[in-house]
């Protein structure tokens, strides 16, 4: 197996330096020919100034502004971030050992960095605020849910924990609010085939072999409401959300389903009433039956 290679810098914002593997082959005469070349979204005058800065760095140190192109070597640098509304709610901590942390995500915050979101992130701000460089996500919430998310504290039983979310061995409970139809039978359960296609931002149901499950309770109404219990046997991208609406009973507030609606990133009100309730599992390094439960509400 290859030795990973320690990166040359230190963490910043609570996230490694981006590595950029030099090809074997290659015309350029210089580093920076390249990387003009590989990375079209910065513009060349940025990366003069980062090589000129440097901000670019080998496994030696930084690296000059004229540095010869070093085929099959690697640089570091840190990528420009873009601008974040900073989100209002604060990451609870539900426990904690030397291995794992349990969380209460608020609606609102990515789970990990992903494209416009990347300081405003549970991972990056646990990273910095606990003192936990390495730490990472076993599983992922979409940023609009609420509720309970697992990190790996222990980068050596990362994997333990991950492949326990694969392999479907982690009992899940979501809380929801919905309308509320008399005349819908519950407890009922939902499969349809979910695909998400990549630049699309809903998924769709399909025709063809189910993949995805749900088994959807009533637990209390009132005023047209409904709370339901929500029990995934799969995890499809926004899978709850569109099977609670292809019983017509869209969760409140949903932006996206039925209907595609924008809504400003700055724009913190009317929260998706979706709740990571529960999680329970047998802990894969300890063999302990571990169970966890949200304190977040949903109004009814």
């Amino acid at each position: 197996m290859r030795r990973k290679l320690r990166p040359p810098l230190p963490q910043r914002h609570g996230l490694d330096p981006a590595r950029l593997r030099l090809p074997v082959d290659g015309s350029w005469a210089t580093l920076r020919d390249h990387l003009v070349e590989r990375l079209p979204r910065v513009a060349p005058e940025r990366i003069d100034s980062m090589l000129a800065e440097g901000r670019i760095y080998d496994l030696d140190g930084p690296v000059a502004a004229d540095a010869v192109y070093a085929p099959g070597t690697s640089v570091w640098f840190h990528r420009d971030l873009p601008e974040e509304v900073p989100v209002p709610f604060d990451v609870r901590v539900v426990y904690r050992d030397d291995a794992i942390l349990v969380v209460d995500k608020p609606h609102f915050l990515a789970t990990i960095p992903r494209g416009k979101h990347i300081v405003e992130t549970a991972l990056v701000r646990l990273r910095t605020q606990l003192g936990l460089p390495t730490l990472s996500p076993a599983h992922r919430l979409d940023r609009v849910t609420a509720g309970l998310v697992l990190f790996v504290i222990d980068p050596a039983l990362r994997g333990k924990y991950q492949v326990m979310f694969k392999d479907r061995l982690v009992h899940k409970e979501y809380e929801a609010v919905a309308p509320h139809r008399p005349e819908l039978e519950l407890p009922t359960v939902v499969r349809s085939r979910i695909v998400k296609v990549k630049g699309v931002i809903t998924a769709q149901e399909v025709d063809g072999p189910p993949n995805a499950e749900t088994r959807v309770e009533l637990v209390e109404h009132r005023e047209g409401w409904g709370r339901y219990r929500l029990l995934p046997t799969t995890g499809r991208t926004h899978q709850l959300r569109l099977h609670m609406a292809s019983l017509g009973v869209p969760i409140r507030n949903d932006d996206f389903y039925p209907v595609l609606r924008e809504k400003p990133l700055d724009d913190f009100t009317a929260p998706l009433q979706l709740l990571a309730k529960v999680l329970s599992f047998t802990d894969p390094v300890t063999g302990v039956a571990r169970r966890f439960e949200s304190a977040l509400t949903l109004s009814l």
